[in-house]
């Protein structure tokens, strides 16, 4: 109970355009358009719900909130109680917030580095399937993110002992991965200067379909800033691209369940293979 899944992303972005040239180019990801205010936000559409990333047109790129599916009116009820507890503000989102996001209820805080954070009740169903790219399913879903913050102790705090996320592993010197239902991850927190989104991850539903989003990457000269290579910890493959707004969108599929008989652990260097980095990996362990 609590929170169920990672429902969906909004980022402000300075160049809409290219947005949505790679998902749909490369990524086959379709879009739609939704008013917000007085502007007009582009939505991706990865499954049968409204959307999983909203690009709002602004004049700097970056995270605009991060939003959390709930299982019931009551369980947001509680845990709006766990925060006020913790000395968060929680507020109701607008009618018209509720209304974007395909939700019957919406509340929001600001985190520990100044995200807005997002608790939501229901997800419209708007379409029975999206257009898929030639040969595949293609993208299936939104899979997780990493947040990168030199708070990064203050964060785990809110997730875990907070929110009732459950720490899967970590690799020090400070890198956390934490689960909210079977999936190994939904939310990674790194230590890092500055506060960012090092990635965000789109689900696939095969290694082919991975495969081809790369071939697709490539004819379409999009920069490939990770190479293709397998985890260790949650045994994914993936490959990364550098999207418009300058951080890394994770093209994967395979990751592993856990169960509630999972022990935490170190789990030692990043990858099984692959995974080389175009330029230096901020997470690397030193003298590794």
């Amino acid at each position: 109970m609590g929170i169920r899944k990672l429902g969906y992303v909004g980022l402000r972005v300075t160049d809409v355009d290219a947005w949505t040239d790679l998902l749909g180019r490369t990524l086959g990801v379709g879009v739609s358009h939704a008013k917000s205010g007085t502007d007009e936000v582009v939505l991706a559409e990865m499954d049968e719900f409204k959307y999983r990333v909203a690009l709002y047109p602004s004049t700097e790129d970056g995270p605009r909130e991060l939003g959390w599916i709930v299982d019931t009116p009551g369980e947001l009820d509680r845990l709006t109680q766990r925060l006020a507890d913790a000395g968060y503000r929680v507020a109701d989102g607008t009618a018209e917030e509720m209304e974007l996001r395909g939700a019957t209820r919406l509340r929001w805080f600001t985190d520990p580095v100044g995200y807005r954070v997002e608790l939501a009740v229901g997800e419209a169903k708007v379409r029975l399937g999206v257009d898929r790219p030639p040969g595949g399913p293609g993208v299936t879903g939104l899979g997780h993110f990493v947040l990168a913050s030199p708070k990064v102790e203050e964060l785990r705090e809110l997730y875990e002992s907070v929110l009732e996320f459950k720490l899967t592993d970590y690799r020090a010197p400070g890198l956390f991965f934490f689960r909210c239902n079977r999936a190994h991850h939904s939310i990674a927190l790194a230590s890092a200067e500055a506060p960012s989104i090092h990635h965000l991850e789109f689900e696939h539903a095969s290694i082919d379909d991975v495969g081809r989003a790369y071939d697709r990457a490539k004819a379409n000269d999009v920069p490939i800033s990770i190479s293709l290579g397998r985890h260790m910890n949650d045994k994914a493959i993936s490959f990364y691209v550098r999207n418009p707004s300058g951080f890394h969108l994770e093209i994967g599929c395979g990751g592993i369940e856990v169960g509630d008989d999972w022990v935490p652990h170190d789990f030692g260097r990043s990858d099984e293979w692959g995974h080389h980095h175009v330029s230096p990996n901020p997470f690397a362990v030193p003298n590794s």
